[in-house]
């Protein structure tokens, strides 16, 4: 293209004939960009015509940046793809023709981009322009109002000048393209715009369900309070509303309620692993684990300040949601809640039950029509109770006992309390030897310690005297030192009788003045003669069947019993002396049993 003047007709239709079809490819350029809606798309269409409409080597378009530096955006024609890589080819604030352009809001070029001296140049850039073998370069600014967003360029890789229809035309173009791209990024805007609201709403949506869903669990929740439901009702409930499986442990750790509708989720017997219950009860917040299987667990603790009520556990195949965790701990409070009432209720009972226990042991026999009546109206027959159960504990408050066997009379229809600082438990048994066995292993494991039990057999209602002997034996145990032992006072009445529980020191000098030289004999030469003289006193002095009872000989027995009067001297056949060291031996012979190892283990076993 040239400024030639027209001089005839013929290159005068040649000049219209081109300018004709400049200003044709310019519409249909600019009416192409208005079809388009991608920034992107737009960018890349407005360089590709661009170098169709100019006929340069090529042609680029850079975007003005916040802080005034340009960056390629799109190409058309280059050949080096350091040059074509978007946000790496830039050049910065007031450099090369750009910064002109920038500057000045108008057109630029340069025949010779490398040699031209008063372009500022930038050192990273035109190690780009070399090998792009850039020399001539024309920009023309793109404007959206008197900003400039951006710079269309056509360069060539030879040295020329820019003609000014040249000029003209790629910055009418350039007019267009600005349009259509301001167009591009205000559509881009609206539907990130649109896109935001959407999302607000479907946030707005699903708020909206999250809070309808927790007021109908709220509400079925309060339902189950108000008509006495209780820890099972409670799990159903969550498996309806989220899914998954439900555990409730108790305060002690034992699975209280159990509910879950699909066979996946195995319902434990004990917390997972990392345990979640724990990391709850530390943290006062919900926690959730998962375990090898893949399986999540959320756990929600019921708490009364620092007393630990139970917990829930909430098993599902997937991460729960927020608002499975929040449904969670609701559930949790409601359940703490029933806990509550249900021990407050039980609390009473255990009063009521207390007081008529009391009642009895004192009343005077025949229990009177009234008591009798009031007993039954709590499920308890007098006239069938006939066993009568003292306990105590060395490591565990009466209180703490009392509550245990509160929990036997609900499940053996008796009554339970303390009377006179016993625990004590009045129920229908039968046979005392079981019995004793059965609450001392019970109150064993639910203690998880040691614990004394003594029971005596009642007749007649006559439940004070009954309570007196049992608690005169519990007492002797004590003064004996057995501290693990369940029996009946048919091994201890006698000797309780005779033996004040609270003079211990009494029934040490009586031991050590009727039998301590015997005992102090056999605990140094590892002799025997205390068992043997009480199986000697057990056979009534028969020689024959106590040494066939001891598997030893005669000849060792008499011997024996030559050492027991060397020991003790020669009166002690006397009746006076031999009914003092009879009943010392027994008195030797109960704490021994009730000390020894193999007794101790044999409980356990029971347990």
């Amino acid at each position: 293209m040239t400024n030639t003047p027209v001089t005839d007709s013929a290159e005068l239709v040649a000049y219209r004939n081109r300018r004709e079809r400049e200003l044709n490819s310019l519409y249909a350029s600019a009416r192409s960009l208005t079809a388009l809606g991608e920034v992107d798309e737009v960018l890349e269409s407005i360089v590709r015509h661009a170098h169709e409409l100019i006929g340069t080597d090529f042609a680029y378009l850079s975007l003005v940046q916040p802080d005034g530096s340009l960056t390629i955006k799109a190409t058309q024609g280059t050949i080096t793809q350091a040059f074509s890589s978007f946000n790496t080819a830039s050049l910065p604030a007031g450099a090369g023709v750009g910064g002109r352009i920038i500057a000045t809001g108008a057109p630029a070029w340069v025949s010779n981009y490398l040699q031209t001296p008063h372009l500022t140049h930038d050192e990273e850039f035109d190690s780009l322009v070399q090998p792009e073998g850039m020399v001539a370069l024309l920009g023309v600014p793109l404007f959206v109002g008197e900003d400039v967003i951006g710079i269309l360029f056509a360069a060539d890789r030879a040295e020329r000048p820019f003609e000014h229809d040249e000029i003209a035309l790629l910055s009418a173009f350039a007019d267009h393209a600005a349009v259509a791209l301001n167009n591009a990024r205000l559509y881009d805007e609206t539907r990130s715009a649109l896109l935001e609201l959407q999302s607000a709403y479907q946030t707005i949506e699903r708020h909206a369900a999250a809070v309808e869903q927790a007021q109908s669990v709220h509400e079925a929740l309060s339902h189950v309070v108000l008509t006495g439901g209780g820890a099972a009702e409670v799990a159903d409930l969550l498996v309806e509303h989220l899914g998954g499986a439900v555990t409730v442990f108790d305060r002690g750790g034992a699975v209280s309620a159990q509910s879950a509708r699909d066979e996946r989720f195995e319902q434990p017997a004990r917390r997972p692993s990392p345990d979640p219950v724990e990391q709850a009860r530390q943290s006062g917040r919900c926690a959730t684990t998962t375990d090898r299987g893949g399986l999540w667990h959320s756990a929600a603790t019921a708490q009364a300040g620092d007393t630990h009520l139970g917990a829930m556990l909430l098993t599902k195949a997937h991460e729960p949601s927020e608002l499975d965790l929040r449904t969670l701990e609701r559930a949790a409070q409601i359940l703490g809640l029933l806990i509550l009432k249900e021990t407050a209720v039980a609390d009473a009972e255990d009063r009521v039950s207390g007081e008529l226990l009391t009642e009895l042991l004192m009343s005077v026999p025949p229990v009177g029509q009234a008591l009798r009546a009031r007993a039954q109206a709590r499920g308890v027959d007098i006239a069938s109770l006939d066993t009568l159960v003292v306990a105590e504990s060395p490591t565990a408050p009466a209180a703490e006992v009392v509550r245990r066997l509160h929990a036997l009379s609900h499940e053996w229809g008796g009554l339970a309390g303390e009377h006179l600082g016993r625990a004590t438990l009045l129920l229908e048994a039968g046979d005392a030897d079981r019995t004793a066995r059965l609450v001392h292993a019970r109150l064993g494991r639910d203690l998880g310690g040691p614990v004394r039990v003594v029971v005596e057999p009642g007749a007649n209602d006559q439940w004070g005297r009954a309570f007196g002997i049992a608690s005169r034996c519990c007492s002797l145990m004590r003064t004996l030192d057995i501290s693990d032992h369940g029996s009946t006072t048919a091994e201890y009445a006698m000797f309780a009788i005779l033996f004040d529980g609270g003079r211990a020191g009494d029934l040490d000098r009586f031991l050590s003045d009727s039998i301590g030289s015997l005992l102090a004999y056999d605990a140094r030469r590892s002799t025997a003669l205390a068992a043997t003289l009480a199986a000697y006193f057990e056979h009534a002095g028969n020689l024959t069947r106590t040494a066939r009872a001891l598997h030893v000989h005669m000849n060792t027995l008499l011997k024996r019993l030559d050492r027991v009067t060397s020991l003790l001297g020669e009166d002690w056949r006397s009746p006076d002396r031999m009914l003092r060291i009879q009943v010392a031996l027994r008195l030797h012979t109960l704490r021994a049993e009730g000390r020894s190892p193999a007794a101790a283990e044999q409980r356990d076993a029971g347990r």
